[in-house]
């Protein structure tokens, strides 16, 4: 039987092997659980804001809404970091989960919101639809959550890596029409002009040279570095519009179902897909987070953890849509600073949360966000969805690549790229099979899910799941 002693003397061993400082229940002194916490917010400020940003320049959504929106995704994702790090009965992970605005929702976002625009739907009530159709796919995350067994053998690790590749790969036309000027300037002479492509430029290559540094710290903060460069580039050529921050109120306050919920049953079919397969990407990052922190990869507390991280997932992306902002997911890049940091303490989410919060009851904060220049956000973009679409291209390594794999990703792959770039290809197509393939996310998910079903052979990856 092992004493108390013993596990005290495998802990210190755990933690000296991996170089923590401060393993997940060890409790930081308060200035350094603050400075660590604020070194997380650094990582994840952009990515949490990015996707509403994107979301609402392409949907023409005004200074205000936007703000709003931008606002309660912090603060969304601050509330959602403190329920998964401190684990509400059966919901959260009790690590240090930190919770962002998920990338992989942008794609069937900006259809459904474009195609409710052109039949006449005034913004609220676009805004209304799409918060009702995350609203319930969250519903579903939760429920898969108690059937995770069975969600294992559908959901392979092919199916995963067509699906986060597919995302990465269709959005990168939305990261191109940003940096030649974004989806409100198509059609205009600004459009794909010299100034916006050569603001954008700049911008990309600057965060690809900081993003390969020496130095940790320009590493981690070459995004944002970006950003502010690109910024004060766009500032004087007359690019930035401060109009957004007029009428801001002093206080964002989180009033549920601001826009109402609406739904539709074949609008809903892509984000039910998208919420389906993000319940393996949670379970990967999740796994991350334990391996890094010294927490067991098997067995039952670690599976207890996939369960309940699954369901704080689903239960987060609800309370997200109520408080009108995007499904949250878990951020995959924190367990990179956990790593940097030596710092793996659930506690730090607690300052972590606490600082989100702040930052999304000031609406300022997102108004100024929102002056952001669509070449200058572009330029940062299209290096982030091209990350996802290497992040697709990692997780097919893991799986045996024989010929059934080899076709399933090649099928899959060139349905998801061609409905985006040719999209006008289905418009003499029932309005189900047009609605179901207008998202190229859906188009290349609803494909590998069929044949990986319905191929004869084993299906791929499904050994290489995590045990």
């Amino acid at each position: 039987m092992t004493t108390d002693n013993q596990l005290l003397e495998n802990d210190q061993l755990s933690k000296t092997e991996s170089k923590l400082i401060y393993g997940l229940n060890d409790k930081p002194p308060l200035h350094e659980g603050i400075f660590v916490a604020v070194q997380h917010v650094m990582a994840i400020f952009v990515p949490i804001v990015t996707p509403p940003l994107i979301i609402c320049n392409a949907l023409g959504v005004d200074g205000k809404n936007t703000s709003i929106i931008l606002g309660m995704s912090l603060a969304i994702s601050g509330v959602a970091t403190f329920i998964q790090a401190h684990r509400l009965g059966p919901i959260g992970t009790g690590l240090l989960s930190i919770q962002g605005t998920s990338f992989s929702f942008v794609g069937p976002i900006i259809a459904v919101g474009l195609g409710a625009k052109a039949n006449g739907q005034p913004i609220e009530s676009t805004l209304g639809l799409i918060f009702g159709l995350c609203f319930f796919g969250a519903l579903l995350q939760m429920i898969l959550s108690q059937f995770l067994s069975f969600a294992q053998k559908i959901i392979t690790p092919l199916v995963t890596g067509i699906v986060v590749l597919s995302i990465g790969t269709t959005l990168i036309k939305v990261g191109i029409t940003d940096m030649a000027g974004g989806f409100a300037t198509m059609g205009t002479d600004s459009f794909g002009s010299v100034q916006n492509w050569s603001v954008s430029l700049i911008v990309l290559l600057l965060i690809t040279f900081l993003s390969v540094s020496a130095n940790r710290y320009v590493r981690m903060g070459s995004i944002v570095i970006g950003l502010i460069v690109g910024y004060l580039i766009a500032l004087p050529l007359g690019m930035v519009n401060f109009s957004a921050l007029n009428g801001l109120p002093p206080i964002n306050l989180p009033i549920p179902f601001r826009f109402g919920l609406g739904f539709d049953p074949i609008a809903f079919i892509p984000f039910a897909i998208i919420y389906v397969a993000t319940i393996v990407e949670c379970m990967g990052d999740i796994t991350a987070t334990c391996m890094v922190t010294q927490e067991p990869i098997k067995g039952g507390l670690y599976f207890k953890r996939l369960k309940g991280g699954i369901l704080g997932d689903g239960l987060n992306s609800l309370l997200a849509s109520v408080f009108s902002t995007f499904p949250n997911t878990t951020m995959s890049q924190n367990n990179g600073l956990i790593q940097i940091t030596g710092v793996g303490s659930r506690y730090i989410a607690y300052y972590l949360a606490v600082i989100l919060i702040f930052l999304g009851l000031f609406p300022i904060v997102g108004g100024i966000l929102n002056t952001i220049p669509s070449p200058v956000l572009g330029g940062a973009t299209i290096i982030m969805f091209g990350s996802v679409a290497v992040a697709g291209l990692n997780i097919l390594r893991t799986v045996e690549m024989d010929v059934r794999s080899s076709m399933i990703v090649a099928v899959s792959l060139a349905f998801a790229l061609g409905v985006t770039f040719a999209p006008e290809s289905l418009d003499k197509m029932p309005k189900l099979i047009k609605d179901v393939f207008s998202s190229g996310i859906s188009a290349g998910a609803v494909t590998a899910l069929l044949l990986n079903i319905i191929l004869p052979g084993k299906r791929g990856g499904s050994d290489h799941q995590h045990e």
